[in-house]
Protein backbone atom coordinates (compact mmCIF):
# COMPACT_ATOMS: atom_id res chain seq x y z
CA UNK A 1 0.00 0.00 0.00
CA UNK A 2 1.49 3.41 -0.65
CA UNK A 3 1.00 6.08 1.80
CA UNK A 4 1.20 10.25 1.19
CA UNK A 5 1.01 12.95 4.12
CA UNK A 6 -2.75 14.21 4.63
CA UNK A 7 -1.86 18.33 3.61
CA UNK A 8 0.16 20.10 6.30
CA UNK A 9 0.53 17.24 8.78
CA UNK A 10 1.84 14.87 10.12
CA UNK A 11 -0.85 12.08 9.14
CA UNK A 12 0.61 9.37 6.93
CA UNK A 13 -2.64 8.13 4.91
CA UNK A 14 -3.46 5.50 2.38
CA UNK A 15 -3.64 6.83 -1.01
CA UNK A 16 -7.11 5.50 -1.33
CA UNK A 17 -9.67 6.68 1.10
CA UNK A 18 -12.66 4.27 2.16
CA UNK A 19 -15.88 6.05 2.21
CA UNK A 20 -18.78 4.24 4.33
CA UNK A 21 -21.73 6.17 2.97
CA UNK A 22 -23.32 2.95 1.98
CA UNK A 23 -22.95 1.33 5.13
CA UNK A 24 -26.54 0.74 6.91
CA UNK A 25 -28.52 2.75 4.10
CA UNK A 26 -27.07 -0.57 0.85
CA UNK A 27 -24.74 -2.73 3.38
CA UNK A 28 -26.01 -4.31 6.51
CA UNK A 29 -23.70 -4.66 9.25
CA UNK A 30 -21.73 -7.51 9.18
CA UNK A 31 -20.87 -6.67 5.47
CA UNK A 32 -19.69 -3.50 6.71
CA UNK A 33 -17.64 -4.85 9.34
CA UNK A 34 -15.90 -7.74 6.48
CA UNK A 35 -15.89 -4.26 4.04
CA UNK A 36 -13.35 -2.73 6.88
CA UNK A 37 -11.75 -5.81 7.58
CA UNK A 38 -10.34 -6.13 4.38
CA UNK A 39 -9.89 -2.77 3.93
CA UNK A 40 -7.68 -2.71 7.22
CA UNK A 41 -5.50 -5.91 6.08
CA UNK A 42 -4.97 -4.49 2.44
CA UNK A 43 -3.11 -1.22 4.27
CA UNK A 44 -6.04 1.38 3.87
CA UNK A 45 -5.56 3.26 6.80
CA UNK A 46 -7.86 6.02 5.83
CA UNK A 47 -12.13 6.09 6.52
CA UNK A 48 -14.48 8.57 5.70
CA UNK A 49 -17.93 8.93 6.96
CA UNK A 50 -20.28 11.97 8.44
CA UNK A 51 -22.88 11.81 10.61
CA UNK A 52 -25.46 12.23 8.62
CA UNK A 53 -24.92 8.93 6.98
CA UNK A 54 -27.61 6.40 7.11
CA UNK A 55 -30.00 9.43 5.87
CA UNK A 56 -33.88 10.07 6.51
CA UNK A 57 -34.65 8.54 10.16
CA UNK A 58 -30.91 6.34 10.18
CA UNK A 59 -28.85 9.56 10.53
CA UNK A 60 -26.38 8.41 12.48
CA UNK A 61 -26.64 4.44 11.38
CA UNK A 62 -23.01 4.41 9.41
CA UNK A 63 -21.45 6.00 12.38
CA UNK A 64 -22.82 3.62 14.60
CA UNK A 65 -21.67 0.84 12.49
CA UNK A 66 -17.87 2.02 12.59
CA UNK A 67 -17.95 2.15 16.13
CA UNK A 68 -19.23 -1.17 16.83
CA UNK A 69 -16.92 -2.55 14.42
CA UNK A 70 -14.18 -0.46 16.83
CA UNK A 71 -15.45 -1.64 19.66
CA UNK A 72 -15.10 -5.37 18.07
CA UNK A 73 -11.02 -6.10 17.47
CA UNK A 74 -8.35 -4.53 19.89
CA UNK A 75 -6.16 -2.07 17.70
CA UNK A 76 -8.40 -0.92 14.79
CA UNK A 77 -8.84 2.34 16.25
CA UNK A 78 -5.23 2.97 16.60
CA UNK A 79 -4.48 1.88 12.97
CA UNK A 80 -7.28 4.27 11.37
CA UNK A 81 -7.08 7.68 10.24
CA UNK A 82 -10.79 8.55 10.96
CA UNK A 83 -12.86 11.48 8.86
CA UNK A 84 -16.28 12.84 9.83
CA UNK A 85 -18.45 15.58 8.84
CA UNK A 86 -20.97 18.11 10.79
CA UNK A 87 -23.36 20.48 9.16
CA UNK A 88 -26.50 18.29 8.68
CA UNK A 89 -29.43 18.72 11.06
CA UNK A 90 -29.41 15.52 13.37
CA UNK A 91 -33.22 16.25 14.44
CA UNK A 92 -35.63 13.50 13.69
CA UNK A 93 -37.15 14.55 10.02
CA UNK A 94 -40.49 17.28 10.96
CA UNK A 95 -38.74 17.76 14.49
CA UNK A 96 -35.57 20.15 13.39
CA UNK A 97 -34.82 22.96 15.89
CA UNK A 98 -32.80 26.18 15.27
CA UNK A 99 -29.27 25.79 15.91
CA UNK A 100 -29.51 22.31 15.29
CA UNK A 101 -27.64 21.92 11.88
CA UNK A 102 -24.73 24.44 10.00
CA UNK A 103 -21.31 25.53 11.68
CA UNK A 104 -22.58 27.64 14.62
CA UNK A 105 -20.76 27.22 17.74
CA UNK A 106 -23.60 25.42 19.44
CA UNK A 107 -23.62 22.82 16.66
CA UNK A 108 -20.41 22.00 16.72
CA UNK A 109 -19.85 21.18 20.16
CA UNK A 110 -22.90 19.09 20.09
CA UNK A 111 -22.12 17.41 16.96
CA UNK A 112 -18.80 16.11 18.07
CA UNK A 113 -19.68 14.32 21.10
CA UNK A 114 -22.44 12.91 19.54
CA UNK A 115 -20.31 11.59 17.03
CA UNK A 116 -18.06 10.35 19.36
CA UNK A 117 -20.79 8.43 21.12
CA UNK A 118 -21.67 6.99 17.69
CA UNK A 119 -18.00 6.16 16.82
CA UNK A 120 -17.16 4.68 20.13
CA UNK A 121 -14.05 6.82 20.55
CA UNK A 122 -12.70 9.57 22.13
CA UNK A 123 -10.74 11.51 19.03
CA UNK A 124 -11.27 12.59 15.60
CA UNK A 125 -8.41 12.47 13.26
CA UNK A 126 -9.98 14.59 10.80
CA UNK A 127 -13.58 16.68 11.64
CA UNK A 128 -14.73 17.94 8.16
CA UNK A 129 -17.48 21.03 7.29
CA UNK A 130 -19.85 19.43 5.27
CA UNK A 131 -20.83 22.20 3.38
CA UNK A 132 -19.78 26.02 3.56
CA UNK A 133 -22.06 28.19 6.06
CA UNK A 134 -22.88 31.67 4.97
CA UNK A 135 -24.20 32.41 7.94
CA UNK A 136 -21.41 31.62 10.57
CA UNK A 137 -17.95 33.28 10.32
CA UNK A 138 -15.15 31.66 10.53
CA UNK A 139 -14.27 33.11 13.21
CA UNK A 140 -17.05 31.56 15.36
CA UNK A 141 -15.77 28.14 14.03
CA UNK A 142 -12.20 28.84 14.68
CA UNK A 143 -12.96 29.03 17.84
CA UNK A 144 -15.19 26.32 18.49
CA UNK A 145 -12.71 24.23 16.66
CA UNK A 146 -9.92 25.68 18.67
CA UNK A 147 -11.60 24.67 21.57
CA UNK A 148 -11.95 21.27 20.66
CA UNK A 149 -7.98 20.53 19.60
CA UNK A 150 -7.23 21.94 23.29
CA UNK A 151 -9.34 19.12 24.48
CA UNK A 152 -7.91 16.46 22.26
CA UNK A 153 -11.63 15.49 20.39
CA UNK A 154 -10.39 16.39 17.37
CA UNK A 155 -6.87 16.97 15.77
CA UNK A 156 -8.01 18.46 12.38
CA UNK A 157 -9.89 20.24 10.54
CA UNK A 158 -11.11 19.82 6.78
CA UNK A 159 -13.84 21.48 4.22
CA UNK A 160 -16.39 19.68 2.10
CA UNK A 161 -17.34 21.27 -0.97
CA UNK A 162 -16.45 24.49 -0.24
CA UNK A 163 -15.13 26.83 -3.44
CA UNK A 164 -11.71 28.33 -4.17
CA UNK A 165 -12.79 31.90 -1.97
CA UNK A 166 -14.13 30.03 1.10
CA UNK A 167 -10.97 27.82 1.19
CA UNK A 168 -9.03 31.07 1.43
CA UNK A 169 -10.93 32.91 3.61
CA UNK A 170 -11.01 30.22 5.85
CA UNK A 171 -7.35 29.18 5.79
CA UNK A 172 -6.99 33.53 6.30
CA UNK A 173 -8.83 33.73 9.50
CA UNK A 174 -7.33 30.95 10.47
CA UNK A 175 -3.98 32.15 10.34
CA UNK A 176 -4.80 35.54 11.83
CA UNK A 177 -5.67 33.04 14.82
CA UNK A 178 -2.42 31.42 14.72
CA UNK A 179 -4.50 28.10 13.75
CA UNK A 180 -3.37 25.50 11.11
CA UNK A 181 -6.98 26.14 9.31
CA UNK A 182 -8.40 23.59 6.62
CA UNK A 183 -5.43 20.72 6.01
CA UNK A 184 -8.08 19.01 3.37
CA UNK A 185 -10.69 19.88 1.26
CA UNK A 186 -12.87 16.76 0.01
CA UNK A 187 -14.53 17.90 -3.62
CA UNK A 188 -16.54 16.67 -6.33
CA UNK A 189 -13.63 15.74 -8.90
CA UNK A 190 -13.45 13.12 -11.53
CA UNK A 191 -12.74 12.70 -15.09
CA UNK A 192 -16.04 13.78 -16.34
CA UNK A 193 -16.50 16.33 -13.56
CA UNK A 194 -12.85 18.26 -13.75
CA UNK A 195 -14.19 21.98 -12.50
CA UNK A 196 -12.65 21.61 -9.46
CA UNK A 197 -9.36 22.38 -11.33
CA UNK A 198 -10.34 25.80 -11.81
CA UNK A 199 -9.96 27.42 -8.42
CA UNK A 200 -10.48 24.60 -5.35
CA UNK A 201 -7.50 22.77 -6.39
CA UNK A 202 -5.50 25.75 -6.91
CA UNK A 203 -6.46 27.11 -3.88
CA UNK A 204 -6.15 23.71 -2.21
CA UNK A 205 -2.31 23.82 -3.18
CA UNK A 206 -1.81 27.30 -2.42
CA UNK A 207 -2.77 26.77 1.22
CA UNK A 208 -1.28 23.26 1.75
CA UNK A 209 -4.02 20.92 1.69
CA UNK A 210 -4.77 17.47 0.51
CA UNK A 211 -8.01 17.23 -2.05
CA UNK A 212 -10.03 13.84 -1.02
CA UNK A 213 -12.37 13.55 -4.61
CA UNK A 214 -15.43 11.98 -4.06
CA UNK A 215 -17.60 10.50 -6.69
CA UNK A 216 -14.70 9.29 -8.22
CA UNK A 217 -16.93 7.49 -10.85
CA UNK A 218 -19.35 10.21 -11.13
CA UNK A 219 -22.33 8.21 -10.06
CA UNK A 220 -20.64 4.89 -11.67
CA UNK A 221 -20.82 7.30 -14.88
CA UNK A 222 -17.13 5.98 -15.76
CA UNK A 223 -17.86 2.74 -14.34
CA UNK A 224 -18.48 0.76 -17.14
CA UNK A 225 -22.45 2.05 -17.58
CA UNK A 226 -22.47 1.22 -21.02
CA UNK A 227 -20.76 -2.09 -21.24
CA UNK A 228 -22.72 -3.20 -18.59
CA UNK A 229 -25.83 -2.31 -20.28
CA UNK A 230 -24.98 -4.25 -23.53
CA UNK A 231 -23.83 -7.58 -21.86
CA UNK A 232 -26.86 -7.61 -20.11
CA UNK A 233 -26.11 -6.54 -16.43
CA UNK A 234 -27.39 -3.55 -14.45
CA UNK A 235 -28.74 -0.80 -16.52
CA UNK A 236 -27.92 2.96 -15.30
CA UNK A 237 -29.84 4.12 -12.69
CA UNK A 238 -31.09 7.77 -11.66
CA UNK A 239 -28.80 10.31 -12.58
CA UNK A 240 -26.35 7.91 -14.54
CA UNK A 241 -29.64 7.21 -16.80
CA UNK A 242 -30.59 10.81 -16.81
CA UNK A 243 -27.00 11.72 -18.07
CA UNK A 244 -26.70 8.74 -20.64
CA UNK A 245 -30.07 9.83 -22.32
CA UNK A 246 -28.15 12.83 -23.65
CA UNK A 247 -26.38 11.53 -26.99
CA UNK A 248 -23.39 13.60 -26.60
CA UNK A 249 -22.81 12.38 -23.00
CA UNK A 250 -23.92 8.57 -24.35
CA UNK A 251 -21.04 9.21 -26.80
CA UNK A 252 -18.52 10.72 -25.03
CA UNK A 253 -18.53 7.55 -22.50
CA UNK A 254 -18.55 5.27 -25.10
CA UNK A 255 -14.99 6.76 -26.59
CA UNK A 256 -14.02 5.74 -23.17
CA UNK A 257 -15.05 2.37 -22.64
CA UNK A 258 -14.20 2.29 -26.46
CA UNK A 259 -10.33 3.30 -25.81
CA UNK A 260 -10.17 1.43 -22.37
CA UNK A 261 -11.35 -1.54 -24.37
CA UNK A 262 -8.48 -1.29 -26.56
CA UNK A 263 -6.35 -1.35 -24.11
CA UNK A 264 -7.27 -3.92 -21.98
CA UNK A 265 -7.91 -1.60 -18.89
CA UNK A 266 -10.98 -1.60 -16.48
CA UNK A 267 -13.44 1.82 -16.31
CA UNK A 268 -13.93 1.93 -12.90
CA UNK A 269 -9.66 1.07 -11.56
CA UNK A 270 -8.94 3.42 -14.69
CA UNK A 271 -10.78 6.43 -13.95
CA UNK A 272 -9.45 5.86 -9.94
CA UNK A 273 -6.23 5.46 -11.39
CA UNK A 274 -6.37 9.01 -13.25
CA UNK A 275 -7.41 10.94 -10.19
CA UNK A 276 -4.13 9.52 -8.51
CA UNK A 277 -1.97 10.82 -11.10
CA UNK A 278 -3.62 14.41 -10.19
CA UNK A 279 -1.56 17.25 -8.67
CA UNK A 280 -2.52 18.11 -5.26
CA UNK A 281 -4.76 14.79 -4.90
CA UNK A 282 -4.18 12.83 -1.46
CA UNK A 283 -6.54 10.20 -2.56
CA UNK A 284 -10.30 9.70 -3.86
CA UNK A 285 -13.12 7.90 -1.83
CA UNK A 286 -14.57 4.85 -3.22
CA UNK A 287 -17.98 3.61 -1.22
CA UNK A 288 -18.06 -0.15 -1.94
CA UNK A 289 -21.16 -1.62 -0.94
CA UNK A 290 -19.39 -5.67 -1.48
CA UNK A 291 -15.98 -6.99 -0.43
CA UNK A 292 -15.75 -7.48 -4.47
CA UNK A 293 -16.35 -3.74 -5.48
CA UNK A 294 -13.47 -2.92 -2.55
CA UNK A 295 -11.32 -5.43 -3.90
CA UNK A 296 -11.51 -3.82 -7.76
CA UNK A 297 -10.90 -0.50 -6.53
CA UNK A 298 -7.58 -1.75 -4.62
CA UNK A 299 -6.44 -2.71 -8.10
CA UNK A 300 -6.18 1.00 -8.96
CA UNK A 301 -3.22 1.14 -6.80
CA UNK A 302 -1.40 -0.61 -8.83
CA UNK A 303 -2.83 0.55 -12.58
CA UNK A 304 0.23 2.76 -14.62
CA UNK A 305 -1.91 5.37 -17.00
CA UNK A 306 1.00 5.62 -19.51
CA UNK A 307 1.21 9.30 -21.30
CA UNK A 308 -0.51 8.18 -24.17
CA UNK A 309 -3.24 6.79 -21.92
CA UNK A 310 -3.29 10.06 -20.18
CA UNK A 311 -3.41 12.63 -23.34
CA UNK A 312 -6.27 10.38 -24.73
CA UNK A 313 -8.25 10.74 -21.65
CA UNK A 314 -8.00 14.43 -21.77
CA UNK A 315 -9.08 14.51 -25.36
CA UNK A 316 -12.32 12.25 -24.36
CA UNK A 317 -12.87 14.92 -21.41
CA UNK A 318 -10.91 17.79 -21.79
CA UNK A 319 -10.26 20.03 -18.61
CA UNK A 320 -10.92 23.54 -18.08
CA UNK A 321 -7.32 23.99 -17.83
CA UNK A 322 -5.05 26.34 -16.07
CA UNK A 323 -6.36 29.50 -14.09
CA UNK A 324 -6.57 32.47 -14.29
CA UNK A 325 -6.16 31.59 -18.30
CA UNK A 326 -9.28 29.31 -17.66
CA UNK A 327 -11.56 31.79 -17.58
CA UNK A 328 -10.33 33.49 -20.69
CA UNK A 329 -13.09 34.27 -23.52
Amino acid sequence: MEYTQLGRTGLKVSRLVLGTMNFGPQTDEPTSHAIMDAALDAGLNFFDTANAYGWGANKGRTEEIIGSWFAHGTGRRDKTVLATKVYANMAADGDAWPNHDRLSAVNIRRAVEASLRRLRTDYIDLYQFHHIDRLTPFEEIWQAVDVLIQQGKILYAGSSNFPGYKIAQANETAARRGMVGLVSEQCLYNLYERRAEMEVVPAAQEYGLGVIPWSPLHGGLLGGVIKKEVSGGRRAEGRTAEALADSSVRAQIQAYEDLLDKHGLEPGETALAWLLTRPGVTGPIVGPRTPEQLESALRALDLELGPETLAALDEIFPGPGPSPEAFAW
